[in-house]
């Protein structure tokens, strides 16, 4: 997994130089520059609230418009919804532990900041079943410096 993951970070500058000759045109964006470390960050204290469960800790982070689009194809809109069904969701795991395995802080030719986070998680569900995902997570932060949106993808970890 981590050898896949080191492939696709090496492959990223040749994909972006190849985007100009594919035919396709992107719907956002394909021009994107190294962005501060600091946005980074700030989404590796919220992925810790949650691995720790301590989500109240670091809640200013999200806009109030904040909408998150969940891997299961769930779209909760409002920092008040998403933090209400993430403690719930949360609170049915139990030994719940991350490996992040890469991450990166891009700005949009659009002047967002934007953060991309590669991991995976293992956990007891509410059943008692061992449960192991691969997780990528976008995050986009607004002109206020808040997360304004996350898209969250996953996989079952061992499917490849």
């Amino acid at each position: 997994m981590k050898k896949l993951f080191f492939i696709l970070f090496l492959s990223v500058p040749f994909v972006a130089m190849s985007q100009a000759h594919s035919g396709y045109k992107a719907s956002y964006s394909s021009n994107f520059t190294i962005a501060s470390p600091e946005y980074s960050d700030k989404i590796l204290m919220l992925w810790k609230d949650f691995e720790n469960n301590t989500l109240d800790k670091h809640i200013d982070m999200l806009a109030d418009t904040v909408t998150i689009m969940f891997a299961n194809g769930t779209v909760v809109k409002g920092k008040a919804e998403n933090l209400k069904n993430v403690k719930e969701y949360r609170a049915s795991m139990q030994n719940y532990k991350v490996t992040l395995h890469a991450w990166l802080s891009l700005k949009s030719d659009k002047n967002e900041n934007v953060v991309c986070v590669w991991g995976s998680e293992e956990y007891t569900d509410k059943a008692g079943k061992q449960v192991k995902t691969g997780t990528h997570e976008v995050w986009v932060f607004n002109k206020e410096g808040k997360v304004g949106l996350m898209m969250q993808f996953s996989s079952v970890e061992g499917s490849m």
